[in-house]
């Protein structure tokens, strides 16, 4: 945790993931980001998995360092509160829909430069998610073993909800490039991120969506391998899968010394007539026959020796893992100044927390914070950011328009 942004305050109404997202990477570097949810919890309040204490593992880690505010978001009096809120603060993140309550004009009534930032599904409005629209995009039908038959072979989805992770980053970054424009004109913002605007957009900016144009056709599958590169899954003598990848001159001459393969190289060169030094296009194209002579390679080495010889030979690679075993692993984890202690967890549950992705050499980084209760922090924000007395905040909890903390439930 970062305070490059300890001047900041968001006022954050959202749930699922890419919103969600969007406040975590906010709050990481330094930012007061509120959680405004319904005194229920909001639909993610419950997402699976849950502990036996019936947390959230999902809504746990997606909200850490934030504090919460839980108001009757189903009342006219709880929206009229969300609404002052992210007025008085002047700028929220959301994914409720524009027409909801909680649409920019009605918090730009009552501050002209509000900045609301918006995640939406489609741009025109149409409901999305991120499975969708990666079905929409296309990857699920790149994916799958190349052997399999074109015009029968299934979609294969891929399990990390992506789309939804760089729309939430790409959302943070809209929601700095707009007051950065506020700070130097003294305009507010609308800003609106359709997640389906991501998806095909990144299949446009990757240069994807200009090849299939171009060749006029769809890209054929490639199980495990790279895309215009030298790369693959292979399997070592003890049974061991890892992954290697060989982009630039250095990692190809590595990989090649590592698997002792230079023999078969300079045989499969004079056979094909080609220089695989010279670049991708070689490599790719004549995959085929690089896999079988790597794999034979392979298949004389146990993991370990061949892991040592392509270390030293600054090959790019790692063996797979499981999630499970991922969690476990010292050096991806415990030995990782990404993580820090987190033994106060609403779940009860102590873990390795994340600090922000960023690294930053002479700025002090502090513990992950947790999430927060629901409604934890619902009195002090109340009174602090609408002037509202004990007095009248208790009416308000009686009256069922305001929860206070959760933490004993």
């Amino acid at each position: 945790m970062y305070n490059l942004l300890n001047d900041l305050s968001i006022i954050e109404v959202s749930s699922f993931v890419a919103s969600p997202t969007a406040g975590l990477y906010c709050a990481q570097m330094g930012a007061e980001v509120i959680r405004v949810d319904h005194t229920a919890g909001g639909l993610d309040y419950n997402r699976y998995m849950l502990t036996a204490e019936g947390r959230s593992l999902s809504w746990e880690n997606l909200n850490r360092a934030k504090k919460s505010v839980a108001l009757d978001l189903q009342s006219g009096a709880g929206r009229e509160l969300c609404v002052e809120l992210a007025a008085k603060t002047g700028q929220c993140i959301t994914n409720l829909p524009e027409r909801s309550f909680l649409g920019h004009a009605a918090m730009a009534a009552q501050r002209a430069d509000m900045i609301s930032l918006r995640i939406m599904g489609w741009h025109d409005g149409r409901q999305a998610m991120d499975f969708t629209v990666n079905a929409a995009a296309g990857y699920p039908l790149m994916c799958g073993p190349e052997d399999w038959d074109p015009a029968t072979a299934p979609p294969v989805n891929q399990v990390l909800p992506a789309w939804d992770f760089i729309t939430g980053a790409y959302s943070a970054f809209a929601m700095l490039a707009a007051l950065h424009h506020r700070g130097r004109t003294g305009e507010g913002s609308e800003v609106r991120v359709p997640l389906g605007d991501v998806a095909i957009g990144t299949l446009a900016n990757s240069g994807t969506m200009a090849e299939m144009l171009y060749r006029g056709a769809d890209r054929e599958r490639l199980g495990n391998a790279i895309w215009g590169a030298f790369g693959r899954d292979f399997r070592s003598k003890d049974g061991v899968r890892f992954m290697v990848a060989a982009l630039t001159p250095k990692q190809w001459v590595g990989l090649v010394e590592a698997f002792g393969v230079e023999a078969g190289i300079a045989a499969l060169e004079n056979e094909l007539g080609v220089r695989f030094a010279d670049g991708d296009t070689p490599r790719f194209r004549h995959r085929a026959a690089l896999f079988t002579l790597f794999q034979g390679a392979a298949d004389g080495f146990d993991y370990a020796d061949l892991a040592a010889r392509m270390a030293a030979q600054g090959c790019t690679f790692e063996r797979y893992r499981t999630a499970h075993e991922a969690a476990n692993d010292r050096q991806l984890v415990a030995d990782n100044p990404l993580f820090g202690p987190s033994p106060a967890n609403p779940s009860g549950f102590e873990y390795p927390a994340t600090r922000s992705f960023a690294n930053l050499p002479g700025h002090e980084v502090g513990d992950p914070r947790p999430a927060p209760y629901l409604g934890e922090h619902s009195e002090e924000v109340l009174a602090e950011r609408l002037g509202l007395s004990s007095g009248a905040i208790g009416k308000l909890v009686d009256a069922g328009t305001v929860a206070l903390s959760d933490e004993n439930r």
